[in-house]
């Protein structure tokens, strides 16, 4: 997620927590440094990798094995002053050659789940590494490839012992991942979890915005929604906010520091929490009530049949591929009712308020506002 740099270094004084890395860079890291040993027959440690937004960390390695036709690499996992269930963790990345134009796979080793419910960015059947860190390892191997001149024909099997007993404090068992720990990231950092400390730098952020003079600013759930809105809207960085989950914590600052405009983006499931009334959109605080989702498909015409269908729906994206094969603007709705819930929170009729949400892809697929 954007934010300027005077806000990162107010933060980093006010609170002095240390950032960490997620399972996905750490699972990359691995990857890289058992792709090398494959190939070299030497392991780099420890091993740098670059970051979509540019971070290079390195990581020294905690385990290594060598064979002729795999190589094994760990990595234990730090999230600095984050409370995360997955801090400490070792994390396993095998890379086993593969015959030619088998190119790059993917698989769930122990402790590691596989997606069994629709609704996840992962199909049903697969491991359940994300789309962002699949992406980072795949490119790694590529980039490894084409250095050595070898193919890049592998499997990447990535595993976390113990990871399907961690897996039971997460939320990985509700959504239909079975097995262990999803591999997560899409910056690969870990910030660390401090609500006053967050919110304490959206503040900054605002203040920084309207010193600057600039009348419109917009706060994103995520890297997507922010790229999304930044493009969207054709926004400076200064102009975006790093909100998170604290949706409540932007808006109500501007009650008393009003600016000209604010965009609230997300992506469906995080804005259908604020529809609600939600003003804290994490996971562990808030989630989709999904008769209350039946609810808003009625409103829209959904028949029984489809309620029912909502109702039993694993996730709010589910819900949103329900309504597009049936051609419901449920997006549209929901931004709608987040628009309200938006203007209570905001409460000052000086602020301009709009709603934009994306796809997993950055796609815009529904906006609503005051123009």
């Amino acid at each position: 997620m954007g934010s300027s740099s005077n806000k990162a270094s107010s933060t980093k004084s006010a609170t002095m927590l240390k950032r960490g890395w997620t399972t996905g860079a750490c699972a990359t890291a691995a990857t890289k440094a058992a792709f090398l040993a494959l190939i070299t027959g030497k392991f780099l440690d420890p091993v740098s990798i670059i970051l979509p937004k540019g971070d290079a960390p390195s990581f020294a390695l905690a385990m290594e094995g060598l064979t002729d036709d795999f190589a094994t690499a760990a990595i234990i996992k730090d999230a600095g002053d984050d409370p995360d269930v997955t801090h400490g963790a070792l994390i396993i990345a095998e890379v086993r050659r593969l015959k030619k134009g088998a190119g790059i796979q993917f698989v769930a080793g122990r402790g590691v789940g596989t997606v069994t419910r629709k609704g996840l960015p992962i199909e049903v059947g697969n491991a359940a590494i994300n789309p962002v860190p699949r992406k980072l390892m795949s490119d790694v191997i590529a980039e490894i490839a084409q250095q050595y001149g070898v193919a890049a024909d592998v499997e990447i099997s990535i595993s976390i012992p113990d990871g399907e007993v961690i897996a039971q404090k997460t939320w990985n068992p509700r959504l239909g991942i079975v097995g262990g720990l999803s591999i997560l990231g899409t910056t690969g950092v870990v910030h660390p979890f401090s609500c006053s400390a967050w919110i304490a730098s959206i503040h900054r952020g605002v203040d920084v915005a309207l010193a600057a003079g600039i009348t419109h600013v917009a706060g994103s759930t995520g890297s997507t929604s922010e790229a999304a809105v930044a493009k969207f809207h054709s926004l400076d960085e200064i102009a975006l906010m790093d909100m998170g989950d604290f949706v409540g914590g932007l808006l109500k600052y501007l009650r008393q520091n009003p600016i000209e405009r604010v965009t609230v983006a997300g992506g469906f499931a995080k804005i259908t929490k604020l529809a609600m009334g939600f003003r804290d959109l994490h996971s562990a605080r808030s989630q989709v009530d999904f008769d209350w989702m039946a609810s808003q498909f009625q409103i829209l015409g959904a028949d029984d049949g489809l309620s029912k269908q909502v109702k039993a729906a694993n996730t709010a994206l589910e819900t949103l591929n329900l309504a597009n094969e049936e051609q419901l603007d449920i997006a549209a709705h929901i931004a709608s009712l987040a628009l309200i819930e938006a203007r209570k929170i905001v409460n000052n009729s000086k602020v301009k308020i709009d709603i934009l949400i994306t796809d997993r892809q950055g796609k815009v697929i529904a906006s609503k506002g005051d123009g």
